[in-house]
């Protein structure tokens, strides 16, 4: 797909989102022994914390835990998502162009981004992963033209490099010979 093919793509037109697992959802009160349990049984790196009505109120990564669990100490089947959650959590509509929140993420450094449906509740999380395959085609485009661009700017420096590494070989084989 060219690059000018994708402006304005939304996220629920990249083809991970329909075939991304559903995310993994929890209430406030859940324990973060039992998050982690979760996330660990279905290696995941983070859970989404919701209301009753399935929105989003904060998201608890492995960060969090090793941050605000373990070295502060803490019980983990004590402590609740509720006392550990990050609640400033940054959520986008399926409906939002994928570019923007690509700048998004990678201008506020954060790698996890809920999605959410017209009614507010979650139906995908995207990983800056995600987004990785998102750039390759440019990526690569950009590598191809690049790689163009300089053999034919460096044509003749390539002819006589070429043209010295010939003559060296012609002369070790020639000194052989001898």
């Amino acid at each position: 797909m060219a690059p000018r093919d994708r402006v304005g793509m939304q996220l629920r037109d990249r083809p991970e989102f329909k075939s991304k697992p559903r995310p993994v959802t929890f209430p406030k009160e859940t324990t973060v022994a039992d998050a982690v349990a979760e996330m660990s049984a279905r290696n995941i790196g983070a859970v989404i914390v919701t209301d009753a009505d399935g929105h989003v109120t904060g998201v608890v990564t492995e960060r969090d835990i090793m941050v605000r669990i373990v070295n502060a100490g803490r019980d983990a089947a004590a402590t609740t998502l509720d006392d550990i959650m990050t609640r400033e959590v940054r959520v986008a509509r399926e409906t939002d162009e994928v570019l923007a929140w690509m700048r998004t993420m990678s201008n506020e450094r954060f790698r996890r981004l809920p999605v959410v449906d017209a009614d507010g509740r979650v139906v995908a999380v995207f990983t800056q992963g995600d987004f990785v395959s998102y750039t390759w085609p440019d990526l690569l485009f950009q590598a191809k033209q690049l790689a163009s661009a300089t053999v034919a700017r460096s044509y003749g420096v390539f002819l006589v490099l070429g043209g010295v590494l010939l003559y060296t070989i012609l002369m070790v084989l020639v000194l052989r010979m001898l």
